[in-house]
């Protein structure tokens, strides 16, 4: 039986196949998980714990899909997960910007030392120096 599984859209039908291919692949994951830990330390430092909160968790949801799609970087992100991105919910969670910072800082030669690992040495983090201009980061009360 050469039976293809076959999903139907208003648009027409897709197999199985052309929904895995389609899947975001780690360049595009990493660009929206880079821009959210922009926006997680900005939102920090401006007290908008709230907001940097919310992104930490949507970049936790990231790298579960992460490792979903690429499964040959799981173990990878699940230690990335556990041993950075939970420490900053962590501080983030008690408002606590000593220990957010230092754990922010931690996020980024980590994962600097994940990219020379699998071969993307050349791809490393920088906190860009301004804020985000698309989000309210100040306190909200």
């Amino acid at each position: 039986m050469d039976e293809k599984l076959v999903a139907r859209t208003k648009h027409g039908e897709l197999t199985l196949d052309q929904l895995a291919e389609v899947q975001p692949g780690m360049a595009r994951l990493m660009k929206e998980i880079g821009e959210r830990y922009h926006i997680v330390y900005y939102a920090a430092k401006g007290g908008n714990w709230k907001l940097a909160l919310h992104e930490t968790k949507e970049i936790i949801g990231l790298m579960k899909v992460a490792a979903t799609v690429r499964p040959k970087y799981a173990h990878d992100l699940a230690d990335f997960t556990r041993s950075t991105l939970d420490p900053i919910s962590e501080a983030v969670k008690s408002e606590d910007w000593s220990r957010f910072d230092s754990a922010f800082k931690k996020g980024i030669v980590e994962s600097n030392k994940l990219h020379e690992k699998y071969g993307f040495g050349f791809i490393r983090f920088v906190l860009p120096k301004n804020p985000p201009e698309f989000y309210d980061l100040s306190q909200q009360e």
